[in-house]
């Protein structure tokens, strides 16, 4: 596998939450920069003992309402 993407929501309390696409890899942490560490961190773990993939995507799903007047 060459990438893992990870879909990246922003949770309602605050932070965001990222969870990986086709693996059970789920992070979570309160500001972006965090987020990545911590994503970086997860794939390491969960590919102990396998090769991990070269590269990691981030996708920001964002859920926006607008009203029209």
């Amino acid at each position: 596998m060459s990438e893992i993407i990870f879909e990246v929501t922003e949770a309602p309390e605050g932070g965001f939450t990222a969870e990986a696409l086709g693996e059970s890899i789920f992070t979570q942490a309160e500001t972006w920069d965090e987020l990545k560490a911590n994503v970086k961190e997860a794939v390491q773990a969960f590919y102990f003992d396998a090769t991990p993939p070269r590269s990691i995507r981030l996708h920001l799903v964002r859920d926006e309402v607008l009203a029209i007047a």
